[in-house]
């Protein structure tokens, strides 16, 4: 027991997981079953378990793998899938994580490209206002077809037979398998950046879903969709349908078709040109009779047959204007000298001396009413100065002292005194009266009312 090493649960759990890891069956699996309990977290990982009839195992997809899905997983979707099994330390439990996985059989094919035509649908990839017309007379065709299948030999053909003149690149890619989707979608882009072609026909002879199942990935759409020129989808026969067939401009049944869409057919072109230029020499030739008989009809007029007559009508009628004109003419002449009168009658009474004449009498009369104003100012004013002057003589304490009072200020003669608490005996004082000062010094005080026995000191 002692020589026994003794394992912490965490590291269990780790020996048990490079155990998994280092098994060669665990590392790469595939696992058939059905979806349940399915969570696509915040995150982007998905969190579900595969279980089939007899069993189940946790499993999870992180982020980084399930943005390439073709389908979106649900509850109840049965799917194939490829992972490795390992153990997540911490719980103890083994589960499976899924790198890869795609639906189980047609079903879950069709599935898948609901989902994704849903998708697209809502995004306005299918959006009938977006689509183009194509060029009615294209220069060159690019084809992105197989160039060993059926499909490339319809086209050309046709093509070849329909429209020689007009040339045709053809970019070979894969049509079906794991490397079809982004061949086709290569092709698209560079044939939008050759810039070349003015029409471009993208299909493959018919087959399964699985078989057709390139031109149902969302890569192959969203190039379809962006690219710059005209787009005909020409998958498998009339009643196959994919997603590029929803996104191009135009969809064609078979790859045949595709090409008689493409281009117009040299025979119609001749026929529609052997009947233009029939309707144009019979309105050549209508336009040449009108023209004839209207030659016809002018040789016989009388301006033609008797041109003096013609010239003395219009003499006459030139006569007749000129007579008018001048009626006219002496008529706005009188008119417009009348008006010059008028003008000229208004003018007089608008003349500058008579402005001058009463200008001057309405500034001598406004200075004879200023004078006024300004003369009755001065004597009001001057009653109110003298009034004024009056009442200050009469409040002036000069003529107080004249009726024998005197005023009363300190030493220096900066405060009156009103009052016995002003001074103190022996202060000095100053005395005012009408005619000059007194200088006097304090020798005694005695209040109002008091007799001489009460006063104290002597007067000053």
């Amino acid at each position: 027991m002692d020589q026994q090493r003794i394992l912490t649960v965490k590291e269990l759990n780790r020996y048990i997981r490079m155990k998994l890891e280092s098994d060669q069956v665990l590392t790469d699996v595939w696992i058939r079953g059905e979806i349940s309990n399915f969570t696509h977290h915040s995150s982007g990982h998905m969190y579900f378990t595969l279980k089939d009839a007899d069993s189940r195992i946790k499993s999870i997809m992180f982020a980084s793998y399930n943005q390439r899905l073709p389908f979106r997983p649900k509850e109840g979707t049965r799917v194939i899938a490829r992972g490795n099994v390992s153990v997540y330390e911490r719980d103890g439990q083994y589960q499976f994580y899924v790198t890869h996985m795609q639906p189980d059989g047609v079903g879950s094919l069709y599935l898948a490209f609901e989902q994704l035509k849903q998708k697209l649908e809502a995004e306005g990839l299918f959006a009938p206002g977006r689509k183009r017309p194509l060029p009615r007379f294209p220069k060159t065709i690019g084809v992105v077809t197989s160039p060993t299948g059926a499909a490339v030999r319809d086209i050309l053909t046709t093509l070849g037979r329909r429209y020689p003149q007009a040339a045709v690149i053809l970019y070979p890619v894969l049509v079906q398998g794991k490397g079809a989707a982004p061949s086709i979608v290569k092709a698209i882009r560079t044939l939008n950046a050759m810039g070349e072609a003015d029409v471009l026909i993208v299909g493959r002879g018919g087959g399964s879903l699985e078989e057709l199942w390139a031109f149902n990935e969302e890569q192959v759409a969203r190039a379809i969709y962006e690219s710059a020129i005209p787009v005909i989808s020409a998958v498998g026969h009339e009643t196959d349908f994919t997603i590029a067939d929803f996104v191009a401009d135009l969809r064609a049944a078979t790859p045949t078709a595709a090409a008689e869409l493409a281009v117009p057919h040299t025979a119609e072109l001749r026929a529609l040109l052997r009947q233009r230029e029939q309707v144009l020499q019979q309105s050549l030739q209508h336009r040449l009779q009108q023209a004839r008989e209207r030659l016809r009809r002018l040789q016989r007029s009388p301006a033609l047959t008797q041109p003096r007559r013609s010239l003395l009508q219009h003499a006459e009628r030139l006569d007749r204007l000129s007579s008018r004109l001048t009626g006219h003419m002496q008529t706005r002449l009188q008119l417009a000298g009348a008006a010059q009168d008028r003008l000229h009658q208004r003018l007089l009474r608008f003349h500058p001396r008579d402005a001058l004449q009463f200008a001057g009498r309405r500034r001598r009369e406004a200075d004879r009413l200023l004078r006024q104003a300004m003369q009755g100012i001065l004597r009001e004013k001057s009653s109110q100065l003298a009034s004024g002057i009056r009442h200050l003589d009469a409040l002036s304490p000069l003529k107080v002292m004249a009726r024998g009072y005197s005023l009363v200020y300190d030493e220096r003669g900066e405060r009156i005194i009103k009052s016995l608490s002003d001074v103190e005996l022996g202060d000095r004082i100053t005395v005012k009266v009408t005619d000059g000062e007194l200088d006097c010094q304090v020798w005694g005080m005695r209040p109002e009312g008091a007799g001489e026995d009460e006063g104290t000191g002597n007067q000053a």
